[in-house]
């Protein structure tokens, strides 16, 4: 592979205890299932690029956003109980942002179009509620508190007509965020 192909991937090593101990699995794709190459993991470092880790098994679960860096106990720092197991690397990304928010499911209600981060749509929009959105560029993290706080979900291009149907039930998004630091 050229330098420059390089250059374009993420990698990701997971350890199975705090401060990088124990095995190790080395990780450069998205991974559905990790349980077949570590029982528990504790620890990480992301030596490039940026990663969506998930507390289950096919993207499912919390999530969290991990960018170049050393996690020595993220256990402890998220507040998890489990450990990781899935991962998904987000592409690297150099154009423009859009995403269409909408109050209600099946993009119904009132519909914003953001091109910029928004740290308070209830602020910003005097939405209370966001159930659904069209995200048309970029790829976004949305949280379920202002200024970007708490339970957050990775959104790439695509419709997502019904949060609660993807095991969002009962939770309200109020702050969005583009990833831009996806630069390798």
């Amino acid at each position: 592979m050229s330098n420059t192909g390089m250059g374009m991937r993420g990698k990701i090593i997971f350890y199975e205890d705090r401060n990088f101990m124990g095995r190790s699995y080395e990780c450069m794709s998205d991974c559905s299932d990790m349980s077949s190459y570590m029982s528990r993991c504790h620890s990480c470092r992301v030596e490039s690029g940026c990663f969506m880790v998930y507390d289950r098994t096919n993207y499912m679960g919390n999530q969290w956003f991990m960018r170049r860096g050393e996690y020595a106990d993220y256990m402890s720092m998220m507040g998890w109980r489990d450990c990781i197991r899935s991962c998904r690397m987000i592409p690297m990304y150099r154009g423009s942002y859009r995403m269409r928010i909408y109050e209600r499911e099946n993009f119904g209600g009132q519909m914003y179009e953001m091109m910029d981060d928004c740290d308070n749509i209830m602020d910003r929009y005097r939405m209370n509620d966001c159930m659904s959105c069209n995200v048309m560029d970029g790829h976004w993290l949305m949280y379920e508190q202002p200024h970007y706080r708490g339970r957050m979900m990775y959104l790439r291009p695509g419709e997502y007509r019904s949060f609660s149907q993807m095991g969002y039930s009962g939770m309200r998004w109020m702050s969005m965020r583009r990833i831009m630091d996806s630069c390798y």
